[in-house]
């Protein structure tokens, strides 16, 4: 006579396991490190054999800048939003991005972020919903962050300075929304970048006038004031609450640049009929 199988019980995990992205890789619970791979290539500490690893860490970065020239070469013209990651669904800042990453899809631009919640998501979400490209340029951080579910081309990496170079090298201008550190930091590397002419016709748009009206006062009343930076680079900030104007700012800057560029190949292509 067949025995009666014994009913199994089924033990449901509820704790969740450590989670952590490495550039192209994902690890879990006991596998995630301690440290990050920005961390280790920046730490001097510990004994000098680290030293003779920066040859080979130089051969990963170069992986993850080839990596992230391929994904991104065939975009179509893109702006990057930027903005915090801790603004709540509902708050002004993310319904804000959300309207504008909406306009920049209908005005034809892919939009760019750090992939991440909050004004990211936001920005993420408009250009998704609006039907545009959402794209998305993940970080690998100490504490767990997941690539935001409005985004549908994602690029994780594990330098911020090879990311940092993809925001620049595939947006015609960045907008940003209310943000803390990481935020201003995204600003003031794409003010230098414009002011020492890096990039040019590169508009840098600052969206919250409230709460970003004390950091221009302090940048006219502080550093122009003493000499730090001159008054015209106070006017590659451009500040506002509508979305519309912002967009309107991209377009311009946009089409100033195609007329200079195409200025420019007319000018050469007459050199080299001049010279044959």
């Amino acid at each position: 006579m067949r025995r009666r199988a014994r009913p199994v019980s089924v033990i449901r995990m509820t704790t969740t396991r450590r989670e952590r992205r490495q550039g192209p890789s994902l690890v879990r619970g006991d596998l995630v490190p301690d440290s990050t791979y920005d961390q280790r290539l920046l730490d001097r500490r510990g004994p000098a054999d680290w030293l003779h690893m920066d040859p080979w860490r130089v051969l990963r970065i170069q992986a993850e800048f080839v990596e992230g020239f391929g994904a991104l070469a065939e975009l179509p013209p893109a702006v990057t939003v930027f903005g915090s990651a801790r603004t709540k669904p509902g708050a002004a800042p993310y319904e804000t991005g959300i309207q504008l990453g909406a306009a920049l899809a209908d005005a034809g631009y892919a939009v760019i972020t750090g992939g991440g919640p909050g004004c990211m998501e936001a920005a993420n979400k408009g250009a998704l919903d609006a039907g545009g490209i959402s794209v998305g340029l993940g970080i690998e951080l100490p504490h767990e962050q997941k690539m935001n579910d409005y985004v549908n081309l994602g690029v994780e990496f594990r330098y911020f300075f090879v990311r940092k170079t993809m925001f620049v090298k595939y947006s015609c201008g960045f907008v940003t929304l209310p943000g803390g550190f990481g935020t201003l930091d995204e600003l003031f590397e794409a003010l230098t970048l414009v002011q020492t002419k890096k990039v040019t016709m590169f508009p840098v748009i600052l969206m919250g006038t409230d709460y970003w009206r004390p950091l221009i006062d302090w940048i006219q009343g502080t550093l122009v004031e003493r000499g730090t930076v001159s008054p015209a680079d106070v006017e590659l900030i451009r500040l506002t609450d509508d979305v519309d104007e912002a967009v309107r700012i991209i377009v311009e800057a946009d089409k100033h640049r195609t007329d200079a560029t195409d200025r420019e190949e007319r000018s050469q292509e007459g050199t080299v009929g001049d010279a044959q």
